[in-house]
């Protein structure tokens, strides 16, 4: 089969949505070497992609590739079996093209269900998009069953036509950390043990209340949070100075060191207020890290029993979650074997079995 993919976050997007178009497109060349796949972007010396055909830009749009990525790339689809749309949208146009099936990744609604955290014109353009794209997909997929109720309740979409496959994480998460690594992570000066958050330095991911949390708690561990700088990293600066909790930010962390700093953890706190999957929840557990997040959303989907959960409205709560984490050493074994069995639920091989079964 000819499969073809929306690679624009594959090539350019360093967070979620770009790790999960890297790895569906690694999975596929990987577990199913027999198809032909294209991407459809601008290229970035940045990736590289084994066993792939990049189809950029050409003619008037290489000026304006997201003008090709909306519509102007259509013309290039002709031929093909599969399109991908892997961030929620599909090209304007695409269902004119004759014999192509149309599959689209749907991430989350988080836009919908939480309207404040983004601009008007932001969710009228998204939600425009995400309708036009459930509505001529041939298949949807969801990341999570939280997501597929969303797409349901939302969008009114028939569940028929959506299939839930689970993310999985890089396998670099999966593997020993190196020492290299360790010698590299101490040029950080970062504390001996500490409270871990990694992901998007906004309101959504909740890091105010995790730092009310560690002040309530008095367990004194300070927080290390890993992602980019925003003016909401700026004001949770100033709250952390205020309750006297030690916050130490990363931007800019490599990637590469990332199990580093996930393995140095006492623990790992992910209170976001609702996600599409959580994959810093598997990551966490494939490393070995006992983790806290949040009730309701999908992070029972991904954290299983593994996981201590609290209502990430409470810092009350979450202070008593980490008071147990860290005061009982028999918890965080049994967390850390169990989380190890859950992880084993998202494998390459089982994410990519799940893929090509909505392929085919």
């Amino acid at each position: 089969m000819k499969i073809s993919f929306d690679a624009k976050r594959a090539y350019h997007n360093l967070r979620g949505l770009g790790n999960y178009s890297r790895d569906a497109i690694r999975l596929l060349t990987t577990f199913a070497p027999e198809n032909d796949y294209y991407l459809i972007a601008k290229p970035s010396s940045r990736y590289t992609f084994d066993g792939t055909t990049t189809i950029a830009p050409h003619g008037i749009f290489r000026h304006c590739p997201t003008l090709y990525r909306s519509f102007g790339c259509v013309s290039d689809l002709e031929g093909m079996d599969v399109y991908w749309g892997l961030s929620g949208e599909l090209p304007f146009g695409i269902h004119r093209v004759e014999g192509l099936k149309k599959l689209v990744t749907i991430h989350d609604a988080i836009f919908i269900r939480f309207p404040h955290l983004y601009s008007a014109t932001y969710r009228y353009i998204f939600t425009q998009k995400v309708k036009y794209a459930c509505r001529i997909a041939d298949k949807i997929v969801a990341i999570s069953k939280q997501t597929k109720n969303d797409i349901v309740q939302f969008f009114g979409i028939d569940p028929a036509k959506i299939e839930v496959v689970y993310q999985g994480c890089n396998n670099i998460f999966r593997e020993p950390v190196t020492t290299e690594a360790l010698r590299e992570l101490e040029s950080y000066g970062l504390p001996a043990e500490y409270i871990l958050d990694v992901g998007a330095i906004e309101p959504r991911k909740n890091l105010e209340n995790l730092i009310r949390a560690v002040h309530i708690s008095g367990v004194g561990l300070p927080i290390v949070a890993v992602g980019g700088h925003s003016r909401y990293a700026d004001q949770m600066k100033v709250l952390a100075e205020k309750l006297k909790v030690k916050l130490v930010m990363l931007h800019g962390f490599p990637f590469r060191l990332f199990p580093a700093v996930y393995s140095k953890a006492l623990m790992f706190a992910y209170p976001s207020v609702f996600e599409g999957f959580g994959i810093p929840i598997l990551e966490a557990m494939s490393v070995g890290v006992p983790v806290l997040t949040s009730m309701g959303s999908c992070f029972a989907e991904t954290g299983g029993e593994a996981c201590l959960y609290a209502d990430p409205s409470s810092a009350e709560d979450i202070a008593e979650k980490i008071k147990c984490i860290v005061n009982d050493g028999m918890l965080r074994e049994k967390m850390v074997a169990a989380g190890h069995i859950q992880s084993l639920k998202f494998t390459d091989a089982e994410v990519a079995e799940a893929l090509t079964k909505v392929i085919r």
